[in-house]
C-alpha cells in the first residue's frame, strides 16, 4: 500500500495499518529490570531528529523518506517539542473560531450534503504546515530478532509513517498512542524512520479546542520488542461488594506469541503479602473470574490505597520470560435512588480543576516534573479532582493520579465548537460528528482508544465523551461504547444541555442559548449519566435542585478564573451543603496557556499571551484563565479555592 495524501480530505480515513488500542501496561524482562524501570523491550527514540519543514503540502519535499536521499540541508530538531516553538511556524491562540475562519472557506466533509466530500481542502491546503522528520537508528541488540513495533504516544495532527523507504501506516487522533508494526521492515543497523506531519486534517474540525494550535511530535517516541509470549492487552477488575467491605478481583489477559508455558497471578496487599497466587496455561486469552478478596481496603482521595498486580510470563522450562506489574484499588461509583453520586456508599463531592496539559517553554509537551508538581499543587490547594480537558493526557499522568487519590474525569479528544457555535449563537447547521454517518466512525475509535488505553486506572470515575461539541446520534454511539463495557462508571457530556428544554426545571433560565436549536433531537435520556453545565449561575444551579432532579448535578467548568476572578465561590459551595444531588464541579481552568520569550527590548524573559505574536484571529486573553500563571506560581485567587476546597476536604 501506498501513501494518499487525500486521506487528510476523509474523515472515513483515520487510522491505517495502525494497531489496535491496548492496555498502557509496562512490561519487562524480570524483577531487577521493573525496580529499575528500565525495560530491555524498550528502545527510544527521543532527542534529535533531521527536519525539513513545508509551508504547504504543495511545497513539501516528496521523497523525504528515501534512504538515500541527500539530508545535508535539512535542520534539526528535538523530539518531543512543538514545531511553532522552534520558530518554523506561526504561534495562535484560538479558542471558539478555527484558525482558517475569514482567511480559506472549509465546511466539515458531509456536514452540509452527503455530496459534499470537501475534496483537496486540507491535502491543497495553503495554510496546512508540514514537518518532515527523519531519524537513523541502530536496534539496541536486546532488542534484535523480535517482533518490533514503534509508539508515538502524540503527534499532532495528522502522520504517515515510512521505514527504510517503505510506507507502514497513517494517523491520526493527536492525543492518544499510535503504535505501528515494524517487523516486516527492521533492520539491525542502520534504520531509516521518516514521519511526515500535517498541521491539519479533517481532524482539525473535531480537535477545536482551547488552547494554542501547535503541531508536530510533541510527546515521547519508542521501539517496543515483543517478547515470545506477551502480554498484549490486559483488563483488571476490582469490583466492590454492595456490603463495601468485600470484592471480587478479575482479570482478562490477552497473549500473543507462542501459546506455551504459564501465567502466574500474584496480588499483593500495600505491604506485600501475597492474596492471591495462581498459575494457568498459556492461552490465546486467559481469565480469572470472581475471586474473592475479603475485608479490602478501600482506594479514595483521603487514602488512595492500592494493591499490587504482578503477572508472570514462564516458559515450558520455567523460565520468566515477561513481568508485567499493575497497581490497583477497590472503589465503587454509583447514583443512588434518589439521584446523589456516591463513592463507595459515601456522598461524593468534586473540588476539582480543568487542566490543560501546559509548559511555559515546552507548550504542551509537558515533563513529569511538571506533572509532579502539579500534584503538589493539588495537595497543597484541596484540590480531588481532574478533567483532562480536553484530551487523553500523558499516559505518566494516570499514574499519579491513581497513586495520590486524585478523582479523575478522562475526556475523550473531542471537541468541535465551531461547527455548531456561531459568534455565541446556537447555529448547528454544520456540525460535526452530530448524526453525519461519515463522522461516527472516527469519534467512536476516538472514544474506543481512550477507554482501551486506561481502562485499568483506579482514579478515573467518569468517561467524557468530549467537550462543547453539541450532540447528535454519534455521540450516542459514543455513550454506547463506554457503557458496553460494564465497568462501573459514570459517563459524563455536557453539550446536551443545549438539547433540552429546561423551562420547569430551571424556570428563571434565560432561554437565549440554552433552549433547543429548532428542529433539535432531544438527546438528554440517551447521552450522559449526569446533568452537566457550564457556568450556570448558583441561582439556576439552585432551582434545578429544587426541582425533583433526575439527574445529579455538577459544573463541569465553572468559575473561570480570569483576571481578578473567583470572588463568588462560596456561592456555590454554599450549595453543596443543601443539596446532597449537587456534587460540584471542576474550576476553568488550572494553569495559564503563556509562553516565555526574550523580550529584546528590556532584556527580559516575559510572558506572552494569545495575540502576544501576531496571531490572526485570536482571542487574546483568554489564553490566561489559569489558577496558576504559565510558571507555576499561584495566583491570589489559589487562595480562595484552598479556602473554600477545603470546607468539603
Amino acid at each position: 500500500m501506498d501513501a494518499d495524501i487525500k486521506w487528510l480530505d476523509d474523515p472515513e480515513t483515520f487510522r491505517v495499518n495502525q494497531l489496535p488500542a491496548h492496555s498502557d501496561h509496562h512490561y519487562y524482562g524480570n524483577y531487577a529490570e521493573w525496580s529499575a524501570d528500565k525495560s530491555r523491550f524498550e528502545q527510544s527514540l527521543d532527542g534529535q531528529w533531521q527536519f525539513k519543514f513545508a509551508k504547504s503540502p504543495l511545497e513539501r519535499l516528496k521523497g523525504f523518506y528515501e534512504t538515500d536521499l541527500d539530508t545535508t540541508d535539512f535542520d534539526e530538531i528535538e523530539v518531543p517539542s512543538e514545531i511553532e516553538l522552534s520558530d518554523y511556524a506561526q504561534n495562535n491562540y484560538i479558542n471558539t473560531l478555527i484558525p482558517w475562519e475569514g482567511k480559506i472557506y472549509r465546511r466539515p466533509a458531509y456536514a452540509l450534503s452527503a455530496d459534499d466530500a470537501q475534496a483537496g481542502s486540507f491535502s491543497e491546503g495553503a495554510d496546512n504546515t508540514v514537518g518532515m522528520y527523519r531519524k537513523t537508528f541502530d536496534l539496541d541488540p536486546a532488542l534484535r530478532g523480535k517482533q518490533i513495533r514503534v509508539r508515538f504516544e502524540g503527534v499532532e495532527r495528522a502522520m504517515f509513517l515510512w521505514l527504510n523507504g517503505h510506507f507502514v501506516g497513517y494517523a491520526e487522533d493527536s492525543f492518544t498512542p499510535s503504535e505501528f508494526d515494524l517487523t516486516p521492515y527492521i533492520e539491525d543497523t542502520g534504520n531509516v524512520m521518516a514521519v511526515e506531519v500535517f498541521k491539519h486534517s479533517t481532524a482539525s474540525w473535531i480537535e477545536d479546542q482551547d488552547m494554542f494550535r501547535f503541531s508536530g511530535i510533541f510527546r515521547s517516541v519508542s521501539l517496543l520488542a515483543q517478547p515470545v509470549t506477551h502480554v498484549e492487552d490486559m483488563t483488571i477488575r476490582p469490583v466492590l461488594d454492595d456490603n463495601y467491605q468485600d470484592g471480587k478481583f478479575g482479570l482478562h489477559l490477552s497473549l500473543a506469541g507462542e501459546e506455551s508455558g504459564t501465567v502466574r497471578v500474584l496480588v499483593k496487599d500495600a505491604e506485600g503479602q501475597d492474596l492471591l497466587d495462581q498459575s494457568l496455561p498459556v492461552k490465546e486469552t486467559v481469565d480469572l473470574e470472581d475471586v474473592a478478596f475479603k475485608d479490602v481496603h478501600l482506594w479514595d482521595n483521603h487514602d488512595p490505597y492500592l494493591y499490587q498486580l504482578l503477572v508472570e510470563i514462564h516458559d515450558d522450562a520455567g523460565q520468566l520470560v515477561e513481568l508485567v506489574p499493575y497497581r490497583f484499588g477497590f472503589r465503587k461509583i454509583e447514583i443512588s435512588p434518589d439521584h446523589v453520586v456516591l463513592l463507595n456508599g459515601k456522598r461524593l463531592i468534586i473540588n476539582g480543576v480543568n487542566r490543560h496539559e501546559w509548559d511555559d517553554h515546552r507548550g504542551r509537551s509537558v515533563t513529569q516534573a511538571d506533572m509532579q508538581a502539579d500534584i503538589k499543587t493539588f495537595h497543597e490547594n484541596n484540590i480531588n479532582g481532574v478533567r483532562t480537558c480536553h484530551y487523553p493526557d500523558q499516559i505518566p499522568w494516570y499514574y499519579l493520579c491513581d497513586q495520590n487519590g486524585i478523582y479523575m474525569m478522562a475526556e475523550n479528544n473531542l471537541e468541535s465548537h465551531v461547527t455548531w457555535q456561531k459568534m455565541g449563537a446556537i447555529e448547528p447547521s454544520y456540525n460535526v460528528p452530530g448524526s453525519v454517518p461519515q463522522w461516527k466512525e472516527v469519534v467512536v475509535d476516538r472514544a474506543r482508544s481512550n477507554y482501551e488505553t486506561f481502562k485499568n486506572h483506579t482514579a478515573i470515575l467518569f468517561w467524557s465523551l468530549g467537550n462543547e461539541s453539541f450532540a447528535g446520534d454519534n455521540m450516542v454511539a459514543m455513550q454506547k461504547l463506554y457503557k458496553s463495557h460494564h465497568d462501573g462508571r459514570l459517563v459524563h457530556y455536557e453539550g446536551v444541555c443545549h438539547t433540552h428544554d429546561y423551562s420547569k426545571q430551571i424556570p428563571s433560565l434565560d432561554p437565549k442559548g440554552y433552549l433547543p436549536a429548532g428542529g433539535t433531537k432531544d438527546y438528554r435520556d440517551e447521552i450522559s449519566d449526569v446533568e452537566s453545565w457550564m457556568y450556570l449561575p448558583p441561582k439556576q444551579v439552585e432551582e434545578y435542585l429544587q426541582n425533583n432532579p433526575d439527574k445529579p448535578f455538577m459544573e463541569c467548568e465553572y468559575m473561570h478564573d480570569m483576571g481578578n476572578s473567583d470572588g463568588g465561590m462560596g456561592s456555590y459551595i454554599k450549595l453543596l451543603d443543601k443539596y446532597p444531588q449537587y456534587f460540584g464541579g471542576f474550576i476553568w481552568d488550572f494553569i495559564d496557556q503563556a509562553l516565555v520569550v526574550h523580550d529584546p527590548i528590556s532584556g527580559r524573559d516575559v510572558m506572552r499571551y494569545g495575540g502576544d505574536f501576531d496571531d490572526r484571529h485570536s482571542d487574546y486573553e483568554f489564553s490566561g484563565d489559569g489558577l496558576m500563571f504559565a510558571d507555576r506560581t499561584p495566583k491570589p485567587a489559589m487562595q480562595e479555592v484552598r479556602y473554600y476546597y477545603g470546607l468539603h476536604k
